[in-house]
């Protein structure tokens, strides 16, 4: 849909505080061991602390949360996997699998992700792509198709045994996001125990974050060669807000992770900024309260940010047939978009409420004053 140029009828502006603040690129502040650093967002993926995030580096067995998204999205969890000689005589950590045994995918998946097995990741992936080679393809094609630029796969546990297997700490916080978003993964990644279907034993989770080291703790997958040293991806969660930390060639990587996650939640807050429902009323009364947004907008802020937000909404122009017929009306008439800085953090579609559209009942207004108001000084709005 095409918007029509800007004008002051049709244009509402909400700020809090102006001043210079700009997002920049962040800056080490927090000191670990890692060589490569970084901790996100879950949500909206901001980079809060980074160090050379971007450099590319072996990952070791954080290899395998591709290899695990990859099985889950496969539909195949049910399926029974015939284990391969080539899957048995995998070297490295193993759940100890043995040629021609018959195992449920979902156990080679928990093996993987709980105890790092190698025999198992090898397994998977012959199991959904075929082949080892074919599943490696997916997983460089996934890889692509999440932005992952500076990534090579040739395995599917990380194991040393190819030049050209790399990643970054960007790169690997990236995929964990996407991960997380598949709710099997993320109670995969999550699980302390797991009892296997078709294996014996008990399998307890490698990563101590989540068995006990860190109470907030949601998930993650740990790694280790001798090239690569100690890698880990994790991920938190507290009062609302989801965070994902990467650390690459680490020796106190366990530290590294709590003294990260605890910096944002001590500096930072999950903020509403904008609830789903009711545009304030608008000043050309021409769309009245049928204005709506129809999801929550939710951004992780410290306390000077707070009073960055500015929230910009663009209308369409009514034209005069639509007073007279108000089914001619577009579904959306317009756009709403919050900027922090300078930089459009959020961007969403404005709808008329009509038989195919219904608003929330909850007020944008609302909620907006009630997040908003006294880092404002009081007055939330103008126009």
């Amino acid at each position: 849909m095409r918007f029509l140029k800007r004008a002051a009828p049709v244009i509402i502006i909400f700020v809090l505080f102006f001043s210079s603040f700009q997002i920049v690129k962040a800056e080490p502040f927090i000191s670990v061991s890692a060589r490569s650093a970084i901790v996100i967002d879950g949500h909206s993926g901001r980079v809060l602390f980074a160090k050379d995030e971007h450099e590319k580096r072996r990952i070791a067995s954080i290899t395998k949360i591709m290899t695990a998204i990859l099985a889950v999205e496969s539909g195949k969890l049910e399926e029974t996997v015939t284990v391969s000689g080539r899957a048995a005589g995998t070297e490295g950590s193993s759940v100890y699998l043995k040629s021609g045994q018959k195992v449920k995918l979902k156990d080679l998946v928990y093996g993987l992700m709980l105890r790092s097995g190698n025999d198992a990741a090898v397994a998977i992936a012959e199991h959904v792509g075929g082949s080892l080679e074919g599943f490696v393809y997916m997983m460089n094609q996934k890889a692509a198709d999440l932005g992952m630029e500076n990534t090579m796969f040739h395995n599917p546990h990380g194991l040393d045994d190819h030049k050209e297997l790399y990643s970054t700490a960007y790169d690997m916080a990236l995929l964990t996001k996407y991960a997380m978003t598949n709710q099997t993964y993320r109670k995969i990644a999550g699980t302390k125990r797991y009892k296997a279907e078709t294996m014996q034993g008990i399998w307890k989770n490698k990563n101590k974050l989540l068995t006990g080291l860190y109470r907030y703790s949601t998930g993650g997958k740990t790694g280790y060669t001798k090239l690569a040293k100690r890698t880990l991806v994790s991920t938190s969660s507290k009062d609302g807000t989801d965070l994902i930390a990467v650390t690459i060639n680490a020796p106190d990587d366990w530290n590294d992770h709590i003294n990260m996650f605890n910096y944002v939640y001590e500096h930072y807050k999950t903020y509403v900024i904008a609830k789903k429902g009711d545009i304030p009323k608008l000043k050309d009364s021409f769309y009245g309260n049928k204005a709506f947004i129809k999801r929550d907008i939710t951004y992780l802020l410290n306390d000077e940010e707070k009073e960055e937000v500015k929230i910009d909404i663009e209308l369409l122009k009514p034209k005069k047939s639509w007073r007279k017929n108000e089914k001619a009306i577009p579904d959306i008439i317009g756009n709403l978009k919050v900027m922090l800085g300078g930089k459009t953090i959020a961007d969403l579609p404005v709808y008329y409420e009509n038989e195919r559209n219904k608003k929330p009942k909850k007020s944008f207004l609302e909620t907006f004053k009630s997040v908003f108001k006294k880092a404002s000084g009081g007055s939330v709005w103008s126009i």
